[in-house]
């Protein structure tokens, strides 16, 4: 594989030089789009600790509040928890939580910027970091909770186009 394919997409693994050492892939190439991703996690809890959790009765303050800032948060940092990813300008972050009746609080990012690079790691940082924060608030309540699976639920922009996950 050359490294015009590389750099074209058009090979398996982009974060590896002509030595097979990772690098950070330069996209100085690229033009800038509007792009976007989604990405979703679920807790899962005893019912009784999402009922405390919703009715704000956890000792260490507004869990959901608290999770949701964290996930902003998380977004913004991505690239100094990810070795590879660009530091990035984001445009907008959205942090959403649903238990659809259940034990189950699912987690949700919407993550956009206009840029050279896609926003799915941002996405994928933003709810792994909120379920942490969900997890640390709670541990004194139940220690039994369960984090994931996490995954992209889409993607827009950029030269690999659109992308949308069965859900």
């Amino acid at each position: 594989m050359t490294e015009r394919e590389v750099e074209q997409g058009q090979g398996t693994l982009t974060h590896f030089n002509e030595q097979g050492r990772a690098r950070m892939v330069d996209i100085s190439g690229k033009s800038e789009t509007s792009r976007s991703a989604t990405a979703r996690t679920k807790v899962t809890m005893q019912r009784a600790t999402l009922e405390l959790i919703k009715q704000g009765k956890i000792g260490k303050g507004d869990v959901l509040a608290v999770a949701q800032v964290a996930g902003v948060m998380a977004a913004k940092n991505t690239s100094n928890w990810i070795p590879m990813c660009h530091p990035l300008m984001l445009t907008g972050i959205d942090v959403r939580f649903d238990d659809n009746g259940t034990d189950e609080l699912y987690i949700e990012a919407t993550v956009k910027t206009k840029g050279l690079t896609g926003v799915e790691m941002e996405a994928l940082t933003a709810v792994s970091a909120a379920a942490l924060t969900v997890y640390d608030m709670c541990k004194a309540a139940e220690k039994t909770m369960e984090i994931g699976p996490t995954r992209l639920l889409s993607k827009t922009g950029g030269k690999s186009g659109d992308f949308s996950a069965e859900r």
